[in-house]
């Protein structure tokens, strides 16, 4: 399967450089943690819930949807009053967890945090992966603050949507 299939939402960055390079930043992760395109919906979203039954792939589906959601209902309500960079927002949403693919190993049938995740939280690794490919700061910003680190920095409205969108999915999931 290719990247694009699994993540369809790619397809809706318009900036063709922007788009590219959120490929070549996953394609990236998923080579150095030796994961297959397919894995992404195999892999648990979190290792923070025990026996977790959301992939990685749908949970970033889902908070890249609700992203997207509130930037739609951000637009229509605020117009340009509140100005939020669809292409920005949907890059960082996609890549927001990018970093786990770092972070996380799996040995036999069980998901382990890897070497260099019991070192960096995967806020540190997407970020880094995004400047490394190029992606704009904003970008790289949105992953970084999307979890509790970002909790001491300002974060930039597109980083505020998605922030929420993924605790929203995270805590609500957590009831499972």
């Amino acid at each position: 399967m290719k990247l694009t299939e699994a993540l369809p939402e790619i397809n809706l960055i318009t900036n063709e450089d922007i788009r590219n390079k959120v490929i070549a930043c996953f394609e990236e992760a998923l080579s150095y943690g030796q994961w297959q395109v397919d894995d992404l919906d195999k892999i648990p979203f979190t290792l923070l819930i025990p026996n977790c039954k959301v992939s990685l792939l749908k949970h970033t589906r889902g908070v890249t949807k609700s992203s997207l959601a509130n930037y739609e209902i951000f637009k229509e309500m605020y117009g340009n009053m509140l100005p939020v960079d669809r292409d920005i927002l949907l890059a960082g949403a996609l890549l927001h967890d990018v970093g786990k693919l770092l972070e996380y190993y799996k040995e036999n049938d069980e998901y382990k945090k890897s070497d260099i995740g019991k070192l960096i939280r995967h806020p540190f690794s997407g970020a880094y992966l995004a400047l490394k490919h190029g992606l704009p700061e904003k970008v790289a910003h949105i992953i970084a603050a999307h979890a509790k680190e970002g909790d001491l920095i300002n974060r930039i409205p597109e980083a505020i949507i998605i922030f929420h969108s993924d605790f929203t999915h995270y805590e609500s999931l957590k009831t499972l």
